[in-house]
């Protein structure tokens, strides 16, 4: 005996699994997790930030941003150092090495995200984007 399933619960279940997949696919494919990949786009687009601001920026917690820039400055790719005015903040910037990583990620993530939309066309895509940007406010 099957039971039915709504179309909501239908759709929970598809974004749950396209979750589940994404990210480990993701990083298989360009060779770095998607937080960090956030982490240094995000730094590549500023001169040196505050690493709460950070945080708070690309949204995730305090002590998995820490884990991950603690990794990613081991890997050198970005620097920390305490604020001179106060000695509570952290600021953060990325190193050349992580410049030149970036632009190499940037290049491998156009390349997953050209696989995964491709046999969509752009009133798909911009259609996608708009229900998914209002089931996120929803949230």
């Amino acid at each position: 005996m099957t039971r039915h399933v709504s179309k909501e619960e239908h759709i929970f279940n598809l974004l749950n699994g396209l979750r589940n997949k994404l990210s480990p696919k993701f990083e298989r494919c360009t060779g770095i997790s998607s937080s960090r990949f956030e982490i240094l786009h995000k730094l590549d687009q500023v001169e040196e930030i505050n690493q709460t601001m950070l945080q708070k920026a690309i949204n995730i917690d305090s002590a998995a941003i820490t884990r991950h820039l603690k990794q990613l400055e081991t890997e050198g790719m970005v620097q920390r150092r305490k604020s001179a005015e106060d000695n509570r903040v952290t600021i953060v910037h990325l190193t050349d090495e992580g410049r030149k990583h970036i632009d190499g990620y940037k290049t491998e993530k156009a390349n997953f995200m050209n696989q995964l939309m491709q046999d969509f066309n752009e009133i798909e895509i911009e259609q996608l984007a708009n229900y998914l940007e209002r089931m996120q406010n929803n949230l």
